[in-house]
């Protein structure tokens, strides 16, 4: 294809709180730039959803310009140099240009710059280290990220090794990005760094790992990066956990998702990966500090996938709607999912002060006929207060005989 040296038109660029924010920072001598995402999906013709800007001018100019024009801001990470303007209802995060003093693996230290090649050496990948002027869609592109990107290929800028002792958490995002983006063989360079220095995922924080673990697991078909994580040793580190059989269990999955048309959930990718187990599901929720909601579905996916005989509706009412279509999209029947369609949990239209007006003392016998009648009802798949009505009586027959 033709050399690209300016964005092609787009929606985003034109949108009212882009253009006052733009018209703010580059008064009087000022400058502003798209940069990261917005340029690199805008290349390559998809949707653009945030739009991060960068500029030379220091946080406490722009957040001067900014107000002066009436546009609200919020310092999210000013000691970072990142304010949030919100213009016309639209969120933008406006960045200082920096330049990195002192790094870990796990933070840096920055310090602000006024070069714009400063700013974009710091970043991770050449794609993701391209500028554009918002008013005249011009690029520019210091480390070949536009060939990069026409080829297909995810590479960090300048020493892969450097860009990772920077951050460790690059190594799972070039796996990331080596999905979305790639095609063809992984940079060879970059990959050869990364499986390196794949112990060092231990510095960071689990919260950061499990990010962008579930990350991974979102992608419209994570299976092959995958089976390069594990066989590139990256799972001994994060997931040793990880089932023998995952990528069966995977490919299962992946079928059965497209024959019930089921959206994408990476928990229950993460399900996939490891053994059918409850015990095993909570240690790898605790260790990567996930919410109390997903450790409890985790959990009900590895302690229930052998009970897709069970029809899906008492499934559910056992273990929740949600983690019922997951056993079966795990290792069940996918058709059995529509039986879950536009379906909510009933409730058992029986209390037991009901069978106390019946004549039952109140009691243990009325907590057994209650759970009785319960268990019923969830057979016959939730049938009316008529039919309950029947099932107590009988119950209470059965007291009484």
């Amino acid at each position: 294809m033709a050399p690209v040296t300016a964005l092609p038109d787009a929606e985003w660029r034109e949108r009212p709180g882009l253009r006052r924010i733009v018209a703010a920072l580059t008064a009087d001598g000022g400058a502003v730039k798209a940069v990261g995402g917005a340029v690199r999906d805008t290349l390559l013709g998809l949707p653009v959803a945030d739009i991060d800007l960068a500029t030379p001018l220091l946080p406490e100019e722009v957040t001067r310009r900014l107000e002066a024009a009436d546009i609200k801001v919020i310092p999210t990470g000013i000691v970072h140099g990142t304010v949030t303007a919100i213009a016309s209802g639209d969120h933008h995060e406006i960045t200082t240009l920096r330049r990195d003093v002192e790094t870990d693996g796990r933070r840096a230290t920055v310090a602000f710059a006024e070069d714009w090649r400063d700013d974009a050496a710091r970043r991770d990948f050449t794609i993701n280290a391209l500028y554009a002027d918002p008013d005249t869609g011009v690029i520019d592109d210091w480390f070949g990220g536009l060939a990069d990107l026409d080829a297909g290929r995810v590479a960090f800028i300048g020493d892969a090794a450097m860009r990772i002792a920077e951050d460790h958490l690059r190594i799972l995002r070039f796996y990331r990005f080596a999905a979305r983006f790639g095609r063809g063989n992984l940079d060879p360079a970059s990959h050869a760094a990364v499986v390196t220095a794949r112990q060092s995922l231990k510095s960071l924080s689990r919260e950061r790992i499990a990010d962008e673990l579930l990350k991974i697991l979102a992608l419209p078909d994570p299976r092959a990066i995958v089976r390069q994580m594990a066989a590139d040793g990256i799972f001994e580190v994060l997931l040793p956990e990880l089932d023998a059989g995952f990528a069966a269990a995977l490919d299962r999955l992946a079928t059965n998702e497209r024959t019930a048309a089921a959206s994408i959930a990476p928990l229950r990718r993460l399900a996939a990966l490891l053994p059918a187990d409850a015990a095993v599901a909570e240690t790898v929720a605790s260790r990567l500090r996930l919410s109390t909601r997903q450790r409890k579905h985790l959990m009900a996916l590895g302690g229930n996938r052998a009970d897709v005989a069970r029809p899906i509706r008492q499934l559910a009412h056992a273990i929740g709607i949600e983690a019922a279509r997951d056993v079966h999209l795990l290792a069940g029947d996918p058709a059995a999912v529509a039986a879950l369609a536009d379906w909510q949990l009933p409730q058992l239209p029986l209390k037991g002060g009901d069978i106390v007006a019946r004549g039952i003392a109140a009691g243990p016998e009325v907590a057994r006929i209650l759970k009785a009648v319960e268990a019923q009802w969830v057979a016959e798949d939730f049938p009316g207060a008529a039919r309950v009505g029947e099932l107590v009586d009988q119950k209470i027959g059965r007291t009484s005989d």
